[in-house]
């Protein structure tokens, strides 16, 4: 059974779940075939978040008269510049922004877009037009280029499912289930139950045995001490987790996790409120993290969803729509509000028209900070001289 059939049986059997521990012992080893200390996080936040009541356009009459129900008080936003302003849960993103470590991208969107969850969220995930399809991800079809042999650790999913985003020819990314489940050193290969399947069997092997890298990594990871008290949410430990192997200098240049329930068609306030209390609270703990670590020079952490809400609000919520903005948080980024603010009054159809296209901020994402030509996995989008 030659390497690349033994990694493909290897992602088939696992399903992309193998926990931390097991893939990082049984392939520590292993040289990492991608140089330089820039990496990037992405936080996807699932179901279409409201962009119009994320960063608000509190000085424009036409955001009211469109969303009697659920406009937010211009007594109540924070961080107000230019007629634009935060959330009031998202204080500590104000914070950021105001440290001169947050841009904010407005207004980025895509071409005929498209108002399915499914759809839309594979188009970003792809960086493809709305009319095309393809089965591998445009972090994927980077590692592709980047990984000159299999590469496990090159981009890691903190999910529950795997990510279209980072799926390639070969598989140079992992998904983990559950951060928290760590099997230590002691779990060798007399716990594995064997089958009559011997090439099983050596997959099984392989996953919970320990290499001679396992020393170097568990090394890195001792160094990582919780020095910042993450809030107890699902999101918080993501991130937890991702600080961790970057503190622990496990290299990996993408990391990819998730915040869903932002499908607000009804009762929006409330759990709108909810959301970007998760959010705020998690990221800016990361932040503070990655910051103490003197680190957030070299970690990019990009927030955004597959769509925003329509301007008009149905009564107690919003429906889909297009643009929305976007979040760019250290790699010394340029901190500042990138774009025109929401023009309420010249739509499409009842939507914000997008004015940034998401794969030039890819394609600015690949070149300034990991030094990669977009060119070459089919994004052919201009680079933005606006982040950094």
């Amino acid at each position: 059974m030659n390497r690349r059939n033994f990694l493909s049986l290897t992602g088939t059997l696992t399903g992309g779940m193998l926990l931390l521990p097991d893939f990082l012992y049984a392939y520590g080893s292993q040289p990492n075939l991608i140089i330089g200390e820039q990496c990037l996080v992405f936080i996807q936040l699932n179901g279409g978040n409201d962009g119009l009541n994320t960063f608000v356009p509190f000085d424009d009459p036409n955001y009211y008269y469109n969303r009697p129900k659920i406009a937010l008080s211009k007594d109540d936003v924070i961080g107000k510049n230019n007629g634009m302003a935060f959330h009031p849960a998202l204080k500590s993103l104000a914070q950021i922004q105001q440290n001169g470590d947050l841009t904010i991208l407005q207004n980025v969107g895509y071409p005929e877009p498209n108002r399915s969850h499914f759809r839309s969220q594979e188009i970003w995930q792809t960086a493809t037009s709305s009319n095309q399809y393809l089965n591998e991800g445009w972090l994927g079809r980077y590692l592709d280029f980047q990984c000159k042999e299999h590469t496990p650790t090159a981009g890691i999913n903190i999910d529950n499912i795997d990510n279209l985003a980072l799926k390639g020819q070969e598989p140079n990314s992992i998904t983990v289930k559950d951060p928290n489940r760590f099997k230590t050193k002691s779990d060798t290969d007399e716990n594995v139950k064997l089958s009559n399947n011997p090439q099983l069997d050596f997959v099984r092997k392989i996953a919970n045995s320990v290499t001679e890298g396992a020393e170097e990594i568990q090394k890195a990871l001792s160094k990582t001490t919780q020095e910042i008290n993450y809030p107890k949410t699902g999101l918080s430990k993501n991130l937890e987790w991702i600080a961790r192997l970057i503190k622990g200098n496990l290299n990996s240049k993408v990391y990819y996790t998730s915040l869903g329930g932002f499908d607000t068609h009804d009762n929006q306030l409330a759990i709108h409120q909810n959301k970007l209390t998760d959010l705020n609270d998690a990221v800016f703990s990361f932040y503070s993290d990655l910051k103490k670590a003197n680190l957030l020079q070299n970690v990019t952490i990009v927030i955004f969803s597959e769509f925003g809400r329509r301007v008009k609000d149905n009564g107690n919520g919003t429906d889909h729509g297009t643009a929305a903005p976007m979040f760019i948080i250290g790699g010394n980024n340029k901190g500042k509000v990138v774009g025109k603010n929401p023009d309420l009054t010249n739509l499409d159809n009842g939507d914000l028209k997008f004015e940034t296209d998401f794969r030039s901020v890819y394609a600015t994402l690949l070149q300034q900070k990991l030094n990669f030509d977009s060119s070459k996995i089919g994004i052919q989008n201009k680079q933005l001289t606006t982040i950094f």
